[in-house]
């Protein structure tokens, strides 16, 4: 079940367009930052433009549609990777995307990311800090929230 809060005000939920903009750049700034992980082991290009599909949409110069066909395409990369922490990364890029369609789609990017980061063998403590570090605090304690609720229920 979704998290009404993630609802975007034109959907008939509570989330401001500016609070669902922050979202999804925040989102790409934690997907930005696993794009190596996934371009040492693939020439594919798609995550990467997943995450400047994200930021245009977050500056209101992207689609839903554009943003839609993106992440698609990244987990298409995705698919086709060769490692884990590549997988990961590639997913994380498409969920940053996927975050103008659906705003809890910004949770994807943490969650991959601490799986690509481990994968590749870092510090999965130093990454949370840098995601938690680089929110906006006028989505600090939805995004907080809900991450809680969300790895409680995985049991991580």
């Amino acid at each position: 079940m979704r998290d009404r809060r993630f609802v975007a005000v034109h959907r008939g939920g509570p989330l401001a367009a500016a609070k669902h903009r922050l979202l999804a750049a925040w989102a790409a700034d934690c997907a930005e930052r696993l794009l190596p992980l996934f371009e040492d082991y693939s020439p594919d290009d798609q995550p990467r433009r997943a995450v400047e599909t994200a930021r245009a949409w977050a500056r209101g110069e992207a689609s839903v549609g554009e943003c839609q066909k993106a992440a698609v395409a990244a987990h298409a990369a995705a698919r086709g990777a060769t490692s884990a922490s590549a997988t990961a990364a590639a997913r994380a890029a498409g969920h940053a995307v996927a975050t103008a369609h659906m705003a809890d789609h910004s949770l994807g990017p943490v969650i991959y990311g601490l799986k690509a980061v481990e994968a590749a063998g870092g510090s999965i403590v130093n990454e949370q800090v840098w995601q938690l570090d680089h929110l906006p605090d006028e989505v600090r304690e939805l995004v907080i929230s809900a991450l809680q609720r969300r790895l409680t229920k995985r049991g991580t």
